[in-house]
């Protein structure tokens, strides 16, 4: 068969099956699937990779092994009741094979009330489904599922392998997911991780780190507040030292496939800020968490030290501080900068496909946040990420665009057999 022909009729298909890829979608949106209670959602794929004739594999990551891999990142939940489901399509020995991956995990709805949609019933409004997860990123999953479904509903078989991956715990930072899928000798020749990207070919992700910084003070009844040494006084010289930290790493760091979604390369955020317990009472303690983000080419050691040493400088100008020096803890998300070569075929086929199917040069983009297609550099597995348009990610009224939906899984389906090789079935 053509290429023109066989892309011809497999685009059709997908079109024709909008109404499908949308209601897979909603129906994802209504089963709820917080980090660590993904498990009435993954039954649901099961079902459907099931229904699709595939090689079905139900499994819960192995807490012990996972844990040795240097990228895993450790979490409070068990494992049990909460597995990956993968979808396997076999090929020939030898043909290019490729994974799609989703990750059936999202986060909190809350506050629930904020929400101008139900967060957790998928409605159709303005051409957009809307929900939590709707686009980060269980439409990426429906995307991947519709694009293996409409290859095969228009009488074709790529030639090589196809990986479906439905996974835990990505926004936890995908050690029970994604790389206990590798660690299962899950392989292939290239991955797609179907994030909400705008159809960005995403090649790059930055460095993270969690920190967590103690101060300690001294506690008083507030009466007497001026013989006491107020934590939360001590804590704000904490924070401005790293606000600080953070200009001066924005104005010298440059990674230009980051500045070019969102003009900056790197950012070191306060998340969380908490002192004292009681207001009649000087605050006695204080804890500041935050989020490090670096770039690819700096150590994740040499950045750490960066912020250590800027607040060890805070203490030795404080007469309290000098004597308590704050503390700081390395915790949660710790995960190397990713960088894809974009120059290798199968981001080089990917890229094509994008060109071919939606009439645009794709953008070749970086990202300042973790994605699970970073794993595929541990398992010589080249990888990206790749998704319709949405907003709202991790906020309220979060949505996806219908149409790119569409678009999206026309450019996989079209991607798996420009890369797999096809045979007619």
């Amino acid at each position: 068969m053509e290429r023109h022909d066989w892309r011809t009729r497999v685009l059709r298909q997908v079109e024709d099956s909008r109404d499908e890829l949308v209601q897979l979608t909603q129906q994802l949106v209504r089963i709820p699937s917080v980090v660590g209670e993904e498990g009435e959602a993954q039954k649901y794929m099961e079902r459907l990779y099931r229904d699709l004739g595939l090689e079905v594999d139900v499994f819960e990551a192995d807490r012990q092994e996972v844990e040795q891999h240097p990228s895993y990142i450790g979490v409070k939940w068990p494992y049990s009741g909460r597995p990956n489901v993968v979808g396997v399509l076999d090929g020939a020995p030898g043909a290019p094979s490729i994974i799609l991956n989703g990750h059936i995990d999202v986060v909190s709805a809350e506050p629930v009330g904020s929400w101008s949609q139900a967060p957790w019933e998928g409605n159709v409004v303005d051409g957009k489904i809307w929900g939590r997860g709707s686009a980060d990123m269980k439409g990426g999953l429906a995307a991947n599922y519709m694009a293996l479904k409409s290859i095969l509903a228009c009488g074709i078989r790529p030639a090589g392998k196809v990986i479906l991956q439905s996974v835990i715990e990505e926004e936890a930072g995908g050690g029970g997911g994604t790389l206990a899928c590798f660690m299962r000798d899950y392989r292939a020749s290239g991955i797609v991780c179907t994030e909400p990207q705008a159809f960005r070919v995403v090649v790059a992700h930055s460095g993270v780190n969690y920190f967590r910084v103690k101060v300690t003070g001294k506690p008083i009844h507030a009466g007497r507040a001026h013989l006491g040494i107020n934590a939360i006084g001590k804590m704000l010289k904490v924070y401005e030292a790293l606000v600080a930290l953070d200009e001066a790493r924005a104005a010298r760091i440059r990674y230009p496939l980051f500045e070019r979604r969102d003009g900056r390369s790197c950012n070191l955020s306060i998340g969380t800020f908490q002192a004292g317990d009681w207001p009649s009472t000087v605050a006695g303690s204080g804890i500041m968490e935050g989020r490090l983000g670096f770039v690819p080419g700096e150590k994740m050691a040499d950045v750490k030290r960066e912020v250590e040493e800027t607040i060890q400088s805070v203490a030795r100008a404080d007469d309290w501080l000098r004597e308590h020096p704050p503390t700081v803890e390395w915790f949660g998300w710790h995960a190397e900068p990713w960088e894809q070569d974009p120059e290798v075929p199968f981001i080089r086929s990917f890229a094509g496909t994008v060109e071919d199917v939606l009439g645009m040069e794709p953008d070749i983009a970086g990202l300042t946040a973790g994605l699970d297609a970073r794993f595929g550099a541990y398992f010589d597995t080249p990888g990206l990420a790749f998704g319709p348009r949405g907003d709202n990610l991790h906020g309220v009224d979060e949505y996806v665009e219908i149409d790119s939906l569409v678009q999206a899984a026309q450019v996989l389906a079209c991607s798996v057999l420009d890369w797999c090789g096809m045979k007619e079935r």
